[in-house]
C-alpha cells in the first residue's frame, strides 16, 4: 500500500509551459484524501514551489517539499525549515577557486535568495533566476562565507558548451568533496557530500515512519535517479531519458499529457 507519494516537478508534474493542470491537481487530491503524504522533491528554490502549491488547494494539510535537490525540506502548513543541508565557508571559497579559468559565474542559495557571486548576473542566472520567481542578488566572498545565512548549493551558470567543458574537467575532481549534478545544460549543480534527494526523502519518511516500499516516486531527469532508486514503487515520465525509463519499475505518459495523474490512477486510486 503507498502512504507516500515523492513528486519531481519539472518535466514531471509540470507540463511543457511550467504549468499545473486542473487533470494533476485533481488526481493529488484524490491520492492526499486517500491517505497518502505528498511531498514534492524539485531542484528547485522555495521561492519556485510555494505558487504551484498554492494552487494545488491544500493549505488545509500539512504535507512537505524537499527543495535544491534534496538540500532542505520544509513542512506546508508553515514553510518551517524542518531538516537540511548546507555548504561551509571553506567549500565555498573552493569552489570559488575554479572560476579564474571558466566563463561560468557561481550561484548560492538560501530559503529566499538566489545569490550570484559576481559584479552582476550572466543572462544565465538571470533566465534561472526567473523561473524560481526570484531576482538574482548579488554577493560578496565575505558575505558568503560570514555564516550568517544557510546556503544550502550552489551552480557554475553558464553556456551549454561552457558548462559541458567545466564538466568534463572537473566532475571527478568535484565529486571527491560534493555530490554533482547536471540537470539542465546551462548548469551543473554542487551539493554538499551525500545529499540528493533520496537522502531528504528517507531522513522524511523514517520521521514519518514510512517504510520504502511504501513510497511511490514519480520524475524523469538524471536528479530523480536515487529517488527513483530508492522509492518501493519507481516510475519514469514518458518524456524521460532511456536511463531513467531503465531504472524505473513503470512507465507514465507524458507531463504534457497528465502522465503522473495516470500514474497515480493505476497505482493509488486503482482507476482504470
Amino acid at each position: 500500500m503507498i502512504k507516500l507519494l515523492a513528486l519531481d516537478m519539472d518535466g514531471t508534474l509540470l507540463n511543457s509551459q511550467k504549468q499545473l493542470t486542473e487533470t494533476q491537481i485533481k488526481a493529488i487530491h484524490q491520492a492526499v484524501e486517500s491517505g497518502v503524504k505528498l511531498v514534492l522533491c524539485t531542484g528547485r528554490m522555495l521561492t519556485g514551489v510555494k505558487p504551484y502549491f498554492n494552487q494545488l488547494g491544500l493549505e488545509t494539510e500539512n504535507e512537505y517539499v524537499i527543495v535544491n535537490n534534496g538540500c532542505s525540506t520544509h513542512q506546508t502548513s508553515d514553510w518551517k525549515l524542518i531538516d537540511w543541508a548546507e555548504l561551509s565557508p571553506e567549500q565555498i571559497q573552493y569552489l570559488a577557486t575554479f572560476l579564474p579559468e571558466t566563463s561560468l559565474q557561481l550561484t548560492l542559495f538560501d530559503e529566499n535568495h538566489y545569490y550570484v557571486l559576481d559584479d552582476e548576473p550572466n543572462q544565465y542566472s538571470r533566465a534561472d533566476a526567473e523561473l524560481v520567481n526570484v531576482e538574482p542578488t548579488i554577493l560578496s566572498m565575505e558575505n558568503a562565507t560570514d555564516q550568517s545565512r544557510h546556503l544550502f548549493q550552489a551552480m557554475f551558470v553558464g553556456t551549454q558548451e561552457a558548462t559541458d567543458d567545466f564538466e568534463n574537467k572537473h566532475r571527478v575532481r568535484l565529486s571527491k568533496d560534493f555530490d554533482v549534478v547536471r540537470s539542465q545544460d546551462v548548469l551543473l549543480e554542487i551539493l554538499p557530500s551525500g545529499t540528493n534527494k533520496a537522502s531528504a526523502l528517507k531522513k522524511l519518511s523514517e520521521q514519518l515512519q514510512i517504510l520504502p516500499e511504501e513510497i511511490m516516486a514519480i520524475g524523469d531527469a538524471n536528479n530523480d535517479i536515487e529517488m527513483l532508486e530508492f522509492a518501493g514503487l519507481s516510475i519514469a515520465m514518458g518524456n524521460a531519458s532511456k536511463l531513467i525509463k531503465s531504472l524505473a519499475d513503470d512507465i507514465t505518459d507524458t507531463n504534457d499529457q497528465d502522465g503522473v495523474a495516470k500514474a497515480i490512477y493505476k497505482h493509488i486510486i486503482h482507476k482504470p
